[in-house]
């Protein structure tokens, strides 16, 4: 049976190394019918050729290798995700698509922010060098002079650059927001701790640094943010969350200027229901 999935995968394979990325729209994209299981159907259509084995238990990649998924597993506490999250354990905090940062306020409320390392060095890159060769660079389209280094080994950087052209055709008021950037590709732990960042693999990028707050620059206790001053615009945020990048904004623990491309979120709280407005 021809399934989307299925289509997916001819149309990367038949487009070769050179042309295998085509710009997805991941708030339209076709989905199942029905979703049994939503986080195996958003891995597997954001990533084509991936799938999930019959026991729900091993992902296997495009290129054949195997990840446990943690099917079934204890859950750990929302302080123990962020050390050691399971593949499955991601997809416990539904990434939300309204512009609503109400569900930030609560403690630990954090979707995207646990990541299973294993599942993006595999995806990326298991070092520095490694990961860097995936790199494309993205330049923004307006009078700011940002330029971004990321991925394509899984259509990021194709995808940035769809976002970065739908966000300048807002505006020249867009232009704001690449001045002063935070970077992109930079192969490091987070601040704080022993976990290697979205940047290390090439899927993040942190546009103003000086209009996009981080909670840890606002002397907050870890669990314990509180409010956020919040000051990017909704139009910047959905083109965005559009090609598959998720906001640091919407995070207990927020980081204001951060995005990061993690269509398996923005599809997973399609196939669950979550709204966009």
């Amino acid at each position: 049976m021809v399934t989307l999935r299925n289509l997916l995968v001819l149309a990367l394979l038949a487009a070769g190394p050179a042309g295998a990325c085509e710009v997805r729209d991941f708030l339209t994209t076709e989905l199942p019918a029905k979703a049994d299981l939503p986080w195996i159907d958003a891995l597997e259509l954001a990533y084509p050729g991936t799938e999930v084995s019959a026991n729900r238990q091993t992902l296997i990649l495009a290129d054949g290798r195997k990840l446990p998924t943690g099917f079934g597993d204890v859950p750990l506490s929302p302080q123990e995700r962020l050390e050691d999250a399971s593949i499955t354990e991601q997809f416990l905090q539904t990434y939300p698509l309204a512009f609503d940062l109400t569900l930030r306020e609560t403690p630990w409320f954090d979707p995207g922010r646990a990541r299973n390392e294993p599942f993006f060095r595999a995806l990326y890159g298991n070092s520095k060098a490694e990961a860097a060769a995936g790199l494309e660079e993205v330049r923004w389209p307006g009078d700011a002079k940002a330029i971004f280094m990321m991925s394509e080994k899984t259509c990021a950087a194709t995808q940035l650059r769809a976002a970065l052209a739908a966000i300048h055709a807002i505006g020249p008021e867009m232009n704001v927001y690449f001045q002063t950037i935070g970077g992109s590709f930079n192969w490091r732990v987070i601040a704080g701790t022993t976990r290697l960042s979205g940047h290390s693999f090439g899927i993040a990028v942190d546009f103003n640094t000086e209009l996009g707050g981080y909670w840890r620059w606002s002397g907050a206790r870890e669990g314990k943010v509180g409010a956020y001053d919040n000051r990017y615009p909704e139009a910047l945020v959905r083109e965005m969350e559009r090609y598959g990048f998720i906001w640091g904004g919407k995070w207990h623990h927020f980081d204001g200027m951060h995005f990061e491309y993690r269509p398996e979120l923005i599809l997973y709280a399609r196939l669950t229901g979550a709204q966009s407005d």
